[in-house]
């Protein structure tokens, strides 16, 4: 059902206001953060002097204006501020954007401690321009895609982030082979945990693998199997004395050349009756009972099964550690695409 014409209105109306608060709060961060960098700058002697040596009547208009009034200025900002924080915390609260009601102030910690009148948390207010920007591209008001900056920093962005990520897997892995050196019933524990709880599936998959690989294998390959077989035959005729006794007698050799025919075609419809009755319940029957004959020839348990068990899992884990190691090294050497931000 279509949204009635003033509801769309009411909320275009709400969209620009947003969107007017969100830029009039980077405009004021910004600000804020070029009177700190100024006044940091304003207190150092040398530039003071030299200030007041270029434009004494900008100094003296400065100096009595607003450093001697720094601290009140900044409360001013910083109300405002707050009044942003608590603005965004009533609207979180509205639109149920959190499980709790109080997961707003640590999801947006950085605007939290940035509203804090002390200079050791001034500067965290760079961090409010990074949200506030990340919020007008969801706006639709800039497309920070297209920026040059945001090309650089996040291609460092995210090879921090691969490189912390990558220096935990490894870790990680590190700390799953000493687990598996360290535990003497790993291996049971996985097959009878893991493995034999999934006998009827992996029996079926099996069996169904065999039955497949012999039906193709034979379709495929039907002209050399019987060829094959036929050489075998016709090589064991050749040597066989009888037959080549038979063979000195007259008309032996056409007797014996029939003979040979005659065990290939036999051998080359055996072959054909064979393959046909893969589809046979017979068969199928067989080939579950060799699956199953696999399978507990191949969880069968000892002390060598077991610890080729754990040299096993150890080596596939240092070569995943190994496979980790590598790309972090070509990350270095190699350009990264940087995928598109939300927005």
């Amino acid at each position: 059902m279509p949204m009635p014409e003033p509801t769309r209105r009411r909320e275009r109306v709400i969209d620009g206001m947003h969107a007017a608060w969100e830029v009039l709060i980077v405009l004021l961060v910004c600000i804020n953060l070029g009177l700190i960098l100024f006044d940091s700058l304003f207190i150092l002697q040398p530039i003071n002097d030299a200030l007041a040596e270029w434009a004494p009547v900008l100094h003296q208009r400065y100096d009595t204006l607003i450093h001697q009034n720094f601290q009140h200025i900044d409360l001013a900002f910083v109300a405002i501020f707050i009044f942003d924080v608590l603005l965004g915390w009533t609207v979180a609260l509205f639109e149920r954007r959190y499980a709790r009601w109080y997961y707003y102030p640590f999801a947006h910690w950085y605007d939290v401690l940035g509203c804090i009148p002390l200079s050791g948390f001034r500067w965290l207010r760079v961090l409010r321009i990074g949200s506030l920007l990340i919020r007008l591209q969801r706006l639709g008001l800039i497309d920070i895609r297209r920026w040059a900056v945001f090309g650089l920093v996040n291609r460092y962005y995210l090879l921090l982030l691969e490189e912390l990520s990558d220096r935990v897997m490894v870790r990680l892995f590190s700390r799953m082979q000493q687990e598996i050196g360290a535990s003497d019933d790993l291996s049971r524990r996985l097959l009878q945990e893991v493995v034999r709880p999934r006998k009827e599936r992996l029996l079926n998959d099996l069996s169904r693998r065999m039955h497949s690989m012999l039906e193709s294998g034979y379709r495929d390959n039907r002209g050399a199997i019987e060829g094959y077989v036929g050489g075998l035959i016709h090589q064991a005729l050749l040597n066989n004395p009888e037959v080549i006794r038979l063979r000195r007698l007259p008309m032996g050799g056409r007797v014996a050349d029939t003979l040979d025919e005659a065990l290939a075609d036999i051998a080359a419809q055996l072959l054909q009756g064979a393959a046909e009755g893969l589809q046979s319940p017979q068969f199928r029957r067989l080939a579950r009972n060799l699956a199953d004959e696999f399978f507990e020839a191949w969880v069968y348990q000892d002390e060598n099964t077991d610890l080729a068990l754990e040299e096993l899992l150890v080596d596939v884990i240092e070569v995943l550690k190994q496979q980790v190691l590598d790309r972090r090294w070509s990350r270095f050497v190699g350009p990264v695409q940087p995928p598109s931000p939300p927005g």
